[in-house]
């Protein structure tokens, strides 16, 4: 972890010492940030997110709040991480799900309520249950 981030309320959250945590993120209350899990500089991470192992999120990135990121896919024993990527300058709205082992496009926007079963492609608009494209971007 980083001295230049802000964790907002700390003492409500449980993110892990050895969780990488970049420089100049914004982490609000009741987020569980997970032991195996990289965020890059200038991300802002809202209340109420779960980001357990296996999951990167790159520079730049909006992650709403209740926002729930997955890691295993099968839920059988032995359990098996997938590991899931946010990429550069993408924006997930709030109470999204995002399956394990997805990736999700730089600078693309998952619509809030969505459930993203599969990759998101760069600069893209996805939103619904189950996700689905809705237009390019930029």
């Amino acid at each position: 972890m980083t001295s230049r981030s802000k964790i907002y309320e700390p003492q409500t959250s449980n993110i892990s010492r050895i969780a990488r945590l970049g420089d100049y993120c914004k982490i609000h209350s009741h987020v569980s940030i997970h032991d195996d899990v990289s965020i890059g500089n200038n991300c802002k991470i809202e209340a109420y997110v779960f980001i357990p192992n296996g999951v990167t999120i790159q520079d730049n990135c909006f992650i709403g709040p209740h926002v729930c990121f997955t890691n295993d896919r099968s839920l059988k024993e032995p359990f098996e991480i997938s590991r899931t990527l946010v990429k550069q300058g993408a924006k997930i709205g709030a109470n999204s799900s995002i399956l394990a082992g997805v990736t999700i496009g730089k600078n693309s926007i998952v619509g809030m309520g969505s459930v993203v079963l599969k990759d998101i492609p760069d600069s893209e608009l996805w939103v619904g249950n189950p996700a689905s494209f809705i237009r390019a971007l930029g």
